[in-house]
């Protein structure tokens, strides 16, 4: 499972002009789903991002994780995380999980996230999504659950 984890000052999704998820301050999560992956990969990436210590104290250091802050969540299927360019121009999406399976694990991932967060929204799994952001910062990490050592 690989994320890109921005943090924003606001965030949104829309479906043909219909808004499907809205968040103020917090995190904007791109989820893709691979062909490898267990229930244990979403667990693993949700504990490492809802504890990443991304958000400003006090102090102006980064020392506050999303947890701490009392930040919201928004969730957005992205399984062109998976796009492999490595062989001519074209990505090729093999290791990316078939939608049937994806589906799965990225509604696992946002019902273990909203027993961790007091508010999480979403995009629209499998649609086309315009995605609009204030990037805060910006703070941007990726996480992989492949690269866990």
């Amino acid at each position: 499972m690989r994320t890109v984890v921005q943090r924003v000052s606001r965030a949104k999704v829309t479906v043909d002009g219909e808004i499907t998820g809205e968040i103020d301050h917090g995190l904007l999560i791109l989820l893709g789903v691979s062909t490898k992956d267990v229930e244990a990969d979403a667990d693993y990436l949700l504990d490492k991002i809802v504890n990443l210590r991304i958000f400003e104290g006090a102090d102006g250091k980064m020392n506050l994780s999303l947890a701490d802050s009392g930040g919201d969540m928004l969730v957005v299927s992205q399984f062109k995380l998976y796009g492999d360019t490595r062989r001519g121009r074209r990505p090729s999406f093999v290791e990316a999980a078939p939608g049937k399976d994806a589906v799965c694990f990225y509604e696992y991932f946002v019902a273990q996230a909203r027993q961790m967060v007091t508010k999480v929204e979403t995009g629209r799994f499998g649609a086309m999504m315009d995605v609009e952001l204030i990037n805060d910062g910006p703070v941007t990490i990726i996480l992989d659950s492949e690269k866990t050592i």
